[in-house]
């Protein structure tokens, strides 16, 4: 009875674990041919994961929200272009992020850019679909504010 009840409990929490985990993509290249392949937008969070409160508060109020985690697997490619300071970061992935942050003319952390992407003779395009940053009321204001930012370059 013991042996049953612990299968039971391992394969439940594995289900639960696995349905709780977004992908946050941190190599542009490949969110892209993934975006291309599921005709979904990117989501460019700029953040500075180590020192930004705001940034901090967005993460907990609302990007680790069940809420976001449903929305973000049904309309969006999640990526993430950190900004740390105290964290060791890769030269390549410093170089990406600081080129994007140029490209995008981040000023401010937290941004989230909506971007459609299109990789063409060895060249990205985007097609900036508008952007957002912290919103007070929780996930379900900041996402009604994407679902317009998303609809609004659908029609």
């Amino acid at each position: 009875m013991k042996k049953v009840i612990l299968l039971f409990l391992l394969v439940f929490s594995t289900q639960f674990v696995q349905a709780q985990d977004l992908v946050w993509h941190t190599n542009v290249k490949e969110a892209i041919k993934i975006s291309e392949k599921q005709k979904k937008p990117l989501l460019l969070f700029f953040t500075g994961s180590d020192w930004c409160g705001w940034c901090i508060r967005l993460q907990k109020e609302v990007l680790k929200t069940p809420e976001f985690e449903k929305w973000a697997k049904d309309n969006v490619v999640l990526v993430e272009l950190d900004f740390p300071r105290r964290t060791p970061q890769a030269l390549e992935l410093k170089q990406q992020n600081s080129e994007l942050q140029q490209a995008f003319a981040i000023k401010g952390f937290p941004t989230i850019h909506f971007a459609k992407a299109a990789t063409k003779d060895g060249k990205v395009n985007f097609e900036g679909l508008g952007s957002s940053g912290y919103l007070a009321g929780g996930p379900a204001v900041w996402l009604a504010n994407a679902d317009e930012i998303i609809k609004k370059k659908k029609s």
